[in-house]
């Protein structure tokens, strides 16, 4: 496969350090040596999404959806109420979830690109709800949603609070003390650049003492077992192990950088750069209130997946395309992975030059 620079939102760009580890030999896990890592794992989680010491967490051999589906099997049933943003592709999950699962719900249809408003909140206060749900970054279109809105709205009402963080983690701030978060997801492909197959949910001691109530139909995705496990640094069935190991070293790294704040400040100054460079290009910024995480592109004189595909095959380059009604409209540029300025400089120049050739 060609050499390809990579600004997609998942899989992103890993450093050499973690690929290096990614070409070990995978050791055996039911060790003291793998759960000393696990619980070192769970301390750095817990501090860089600013978790009371009472949270825990657990990591799931799953993409993102195998977390967002354990996050309402194991603390929602049909006598709660669900409130869901729906402003794209992932919070239309989460409502499909809901619906297998019958769980009650009412969602907040958001047109692309549109921010959550306090007037559009104080449409549902109150309505007997018991939980919120919300993808804070919405992926498909780049919205990032404001956390102390959601978070004045949910205390007001005493709502149980699941967010889906997984390409905000690190990205944009995530205070879980601070936005009384009960659920907080996030996924391994994203800013913590290393391979899919982990995501990770980090659980407050409301959300525990739901899981120990409800017995959800699932062996898999059953939390308390996993809950169970985590108390020696295991879990219940083979992880991916490999990967653990390279988020290890990925956030061990990130804290000797400075931390989460510094890695937000990172992603910040490249997504910055990146939009001041594209003004005079013929496009339009889709979100109203976008995450440092991606900017959300309107094509506004090409195919979208047309530009995808030239980026692709002949400039080894890769955006991230869109599916569905928005497949020609919108692709995506990513910030989070080991991305540098000059990278953002190869992408610019390509761009510019499919300006030249009157392709954009």
């Amino acid at each position: 496969m060609k050499k390809m620079i990579n600004f997609t939102v998942g899989p992103v760009q890993a450093d050499l350090d973690i690929l290096k580890i990614g070409a070990e030999q995978v050791p055996y896990f039911r060790t003291k040596e793998f759960s000393d890592l696990m619980f070192e794992n769970e301390k750095l989680m817990k501090e860089f999404s600013n978790a009371p010491e009472s949270a825990k967490v657990v990591f799931i051999t799953g993409s993102g959806t195998a977390s967002m589906e354990a996050s309402i099997i194991n603390t929602l049933t049909e006598k709660d109420k669900a409130l869901v943003i729906n402003g794209g592709s992932f919070g239309a999950r989460f409502v499909e979830i809901l619906k297998i699962h019958e769980i009650p719900y009412d969602e907040i249809r958001l047109e692309v690109g549109k921010a959550l408003t306090k007037e559009e909140l104080d449409k549902y206060n109150p309505k007997n709800y018991t939980a919120f749900i919300v993808n804070v970054h919405e992926t498909s279109t780049g919205v990032h949603y404001d956390l102390d809105l959601i978070h004045d709205f949910c205390s007001k009402n005493n709502l149980f609070l699941i967010v889906d963080a997984i390409s905000s983690f690190l990205a944009d701030e995530i205070d879980i003390k601070k936005h009384n978060i009960d659920i907080m997801l996030t996924g391994s492909q994203k800013a913590l650049a290393c391979p899919p197959g982990i995501s990770v949910m980090v659980l407050s001691k409301r959300a525990q003492k739901r899981i120990q109530e409800i017995n959800p139909k699932c062996m898999y995705l059953n939390l308390r077992d996993a809950l169970k496990n985590a108390e020696r640094g295991q879990t219940p069935f083979t992880p991916a192990v490999g990967t653990l190991i390279q988020i290890n070293a990925r956030l061990k790294k990130i804290k000797k950088s400075g931390g989460a704040k510094t890695e937000i400040e990172k992603t910040k100054k490249l997504a910055n750069y990146f939009r001041n460079k594209i003004k005079d290009l013929p496009f339009k910024l889709v979100s109203e209130s976008p995450s440092n995480a991606v900017t959300s592109l309107y094509s506004l004189s090409a195919s979208a997946n047309d530009i995808f595909l030239i980026l692709k095959d002949e400039y080894n380059i890769w955006v991230c395309p869109n599916g569905g009604d928005l497949k020609e409209k919108i692709f995506r540029v990513g910030h989070i992975g080991h991305l540098t300025i000059e990278d953002y400089d190869t992408l610019i120049n390509a761009l510019n030059d499919l300006k030249k050739r009157k392709v954009i």
